[in-house]
């Protein structure tokens, strides 16, 4: 890579002679075959070696798991989607939106690379690597390619050497160097789950259906082939044929697991411990069964929380100095103190109890203008200075008048009119400035009049 010198505005100029990883890598498809708890475990040890760590076989379960339980799934889309739906903007060291960046911020290959940032916090890693040419694109590189505990890229999944991630300009990865991620902690309850979908299934097979039993004369065998024939021919549910002369008994499985009760709840369980590790709670996911409105107000609040920390994540993420550097070398107009950043959501409740404390705290003690528009979120204008002192001037222009018109109302009034002070317009003016809290600067219209 070319170094060139930093300038005044810029980051870094364009990078050139990137290297190509992954059209050259020998990628294996996942291991399709049934997994359990007893694999997980083996994974999980291959997984924290200390020598030569391999997440080839924890990736290849959480492939499994994601692709095949459709609660994960649905909860793990739930929590990318509260952050690729917040409203994104670059701006420069001012705090100004830089526009080059609008139709960039808007593009589907954008909002990918959203996705691949949080699914960092779920995996434990993730990794891109950006193709040369004037249109921002990129290749997601496999995870069981990446070697983190050790930052390097490998040719195969099942090679130990490969090539150091910092020698690659145009890759760029995402994940602390062991975390093994939130899919760790799911994938056990998904396994127990899966798996124990197939005796639900053996369940209802058995017990979905009546059972139809036909009792005959073990010595009368014409009627028991007539009666063979009649079960045959008249459907497909379960159906036995019995001499009377023998004793039968079928154990009604319902009769300690009524309706299925025992695998629904141990189902239901599962979900719930998979829902509590990648949203914080389970009342956003599924109807509440046993508590109300509050709570279910109460653990919304958390996932927000959780929303939160996603956000301040992917806002850092994109902050890198290599990804801005990655962006600068496709054109974008990447500044020193510039940097992207989420649009903050009003809460209105939460900000007018805000407003209320804030309004009661700046009659007391002043508080700056700088205050208000860095609490609420509002952009300060550019001729701020030049607003202030023309607000400051009409401020003194109105006390002045207010001033006079009480002088003159004082001299021209009788005693009971001067009873009635400050009932009209004038007094009203003067009640308001006065009782008026000191400006930013420190004035107070009171005495430097």
């Amino acid at each position: 890579m070319k170094k060139d010198k930093k300038t005044d505005n810029t980051i870094v100029k364009k990078a050139t002679h990137p290297a190509i990883v992954v059209q050259d890598m020998t990628l294996v498809s996942p291991d399709r075959n049934t997994a359990d708890v007893g694999k997980l475990k083996a994974a999980i040890q291959r997984a924290e070696s200390i020598t030569l760590p391999k997440r080839v076989q924890l990736y290849d379960i959480y492939n499994h798991i994601t692709t095949i339980d459709g609660h994960l799934s649905g909860i793990i889309e739930k929590r990318v989607a509260a952050v690729q739906n917040k409203s994104l903007y670059y701006k420069d060291k001012k705090g100004r939106r830089v526009d080059a960046f609008e139709t960039l911020i808007s593009s589907q290959k954008f909002n990918d690379l959203v996705r691949i940032i949080i699914e960092s916090r779920l995996w434990g890693i993730s990794g891109v690597e950006f193709m040369v040419g004037s249109r921002f694109d990129f290749e997601e590189v496999p995870r069981k390619h990446i070697i983190s505990e050790r930052n390097i890229i490998v040719q195969s999944q099942y090679a130990n050497e490969g090539t150091d991630i910092d020698d690659l300009p145009f890759v760029w990865t995402v994940g602390k160097k062991r975390d093994l991620g939130k899919l760790l902690t799911c994938a056990m309850y998904s396994l127990y789950k899966i798996n124990g979908f197939g005796d639900f299934a053996q369940f209802v097979e058995i017990f979905g259906q009546p059972v139809r039993i036909i009792y005959y004369d073990a010595y009368d065998t014409k009627t028991k082939e007539q009666l063979s024939t009649l079960l045959k021919t008249s459907g497909s549910s379960l159906a036995m044929m019995i001499p009377k002369q023998a004793q039968f008994q079928m154990l009604d499985g319902k009769t300690a697991n009524s309706n299925g009760d025992l695998q629904i709840n141990f189902i239901r369980a599962c979900n719930d411990e998979m829902s509590i590790a990648v949203l914080g709670n389970t009342e956003t996911t599924a109807a509440s069964r046993s508590s109300g409105y509050a709570q279910a107000k109460v653990q919304g609040e958390q996932q927000f929380e959780i929303t939160k920390s996603d956000l301040a994540f992917v806002q850092n993420t994109l902050n890198d100095a290599k990804f801005l550097r990655i962006l600068q070398s496709y054109g974008y107009p990447v500044t020193e103190g510039g940097g992207f950043e989420f649009e903050q959501e009003v809460d209105i409740e939460k900000l007018k109890a805000r407003l209320d404390i804030d309004r009661e705290v700046s009659l007391k003690v002043p508080l700056s203008d700088d205050y208000w528009y860095d609490t609420y979120g509002l952009p300060k204008p550019d001729n701020y200075d030049e607003l202030i002192a023309k607000r400051e001037e009409e401020r003194r222009a109105m006390l002045a008048l207010a001033k006079k018109a009480e002088e003159s109302k004082d001299s021209n009034d009788n005693g009971d009119n001067k009873k009635d002070k400050g009932k009209n317009l004038f007094a009203n003016l003067y009640d308001f400035f006065v009782k008026a809290p000191p400006t930013a600067s420190g004035a107070n219209p009171d005495t430097d009049f």
